[in-house]
């Protein structure tokens, strides 16, 4: 699904350049769980740009399901990542005096399809995250865990091919940090590729392999030598 060559990122500016990436290599499978880790200023969050089309590389090659980001206009780039790609972000990106079902509903808003099959998408997304009580509150009355529950169910309303998670536990405290990467994992075994950012250890040990990003190269790309077993169970 995802494929990177020799990936470089140079940002420019009075005082000379800055290579963010320094020549990244990785490929991504269809239905994989894949953590990117690495310290402030590794490149991580560059790289995210650049693979949820936010960002295009200076030097390298990008596929993304068989195409070259460099053969893709603007508009198609927009065009891919609304329709093949979902996000999570540690910040939630909520809009706080609409419901649930409005904020899911945003993504939908310029896709065809009939008002019902529109309202059955939603309703879908929502139960998956297990906040159908919550559907018609205000979002800016749930608590952290229910707003990020609510930013995947958004993220899942298009039925994207990838879901670019963005340290999605980051504004959490653990219990419902637990909650959202279990809901991740679920997603996961449902066949759904899933590309997660983290700092944290315990977080990016739910994907299946860790990619280690250290002075805009990968350090290290290994699997996940026993996924934990977690049985919290989801409030």
């Amino acid at each position: 699904m995802i494929e990177v060559r020799d990936l470089q990122k140079a940002y420019h500016d009075e005082g000379g350049s800055t290579n963010a990436l320094r020549g990244v290599n990785f490929s991504i499978d269809k239905g994989e769980f894949v953590s990117i880790m690495g310290p402030s200023g590794s490149g991580k969050s560059t790289l995210l740009h650049i693979l949820s089309f936010l960002d295009r590389p200076t030097g390298g090659s990008y596929r993304f399901q068989g195409r070259g980001i460099d053969e893709m206009s603007d508009l198609e780039l927009a065009h891919v990542r609304n329709k093949d790609m979902g996000f999570v972000f540690q910040a939630f990106n909520l809009l706080s005096r609409l419901t649930v079902y409005e904020n899911v509903e945003i993504p939908l808003l310029y896709a065809d399809g009939a008002p019902a099959q529109r309202r059955a998408r939603i309703e879908e997304a929502v139960r998956s995250v297990g906040l159908e009580e919550k559907i018609h509150m205000e979002a800016g009355k749930l608590s952290g865990g229910q707003k990020q529950r609510v930013a995947i169910a958004r993220a899942l309303v298009t039925d994207p091919n990838v879901i670019f998670a963005d340290e999605p536990t980051g504004n959490l405290d653990s219990q419902s940090g637990l909650q959202v990467m279990e809901i991740l994992d679920a997603l996961h075994k449902k066949g759904r590729t899933i590309i997660l950012v983290t700092h944290e250890t315990q977080t990016a040990e739910f994907a299946n392999r860790i990619i280690r990003i250290k002075d805009g190269l990968v350090e290290s790309d290994a699997p996940v030598a026993a996924k934990h077993m977690h049985n919290a169970p989801l409030k």
